[in-house]
């Protein structure tokens, strides 16, 4: 096994790349994207420098540890960045300019309003009469923030 190990050459390592990357086509999202970019990357290496069989290993390692990690932190921020301009499924953010007509008399602070099917837990500045448009201008957690929409 040994010798086996000790015969890779550049060859070796460009065709693993290649081999990775071909797999990554079958839509493996993502994960065999670096390990083969560092396959390749080992290969272009041992072609201008000569290393030894457990130092291919371990740059190998390295550079698939590495550069998955750098992937990471970049999706990871493009995601969260993009979630904040994101609408779908965030109820809160869909019922923000919403309007509803009130069906009682609704009095300065806290109270309760029928929004579409749910009933939800309101608050406001100022006394409303039934039979009032209001709007959704605010949501914090599960409370409403409404006012007067002329």
């Amino acid at each position: 096994m040994l010798e086996l190990l000790e015969t890779v050459n550049y060859w070796h390592w460009l065709a693993l790349g290649l081999v990775l990357l071909a797999f990554e086509l079958l839509g493996t999202a993502g994960y065999l994207l670096w390990l083969g970019l560092s396959a390749m990357v080992v290969g272009a290496l041992l072609t201008l420098i000569p290393m030894s069989w457990q130092l291919q290993w371990v740059s190998f390692g390295v550079f698939s540890l590495v550069t998955t990690w750098l992937w990471w932190r970049r999706q990871f921020k493009s995601d969260k960045s993009s979630d904040a301009h994101r609408d779908l499924n965030q109820k809160n953010k869909q019922l923000i300019g919403q309007t509803v007509r009130l069906e009682q008399d609704f009095p300065a602070g806290k109270g309760r309003i029928k929004l579409g099917d749910t009933t939800w837990t309101a608050k406001s500045d100022v006394d409303l009469e039934a039979d009032t448009l209001v709007e959704v201008t605010h949501v914090d957690g599960i409370i409403l923030t409404i006012s007067k929409k002329f």
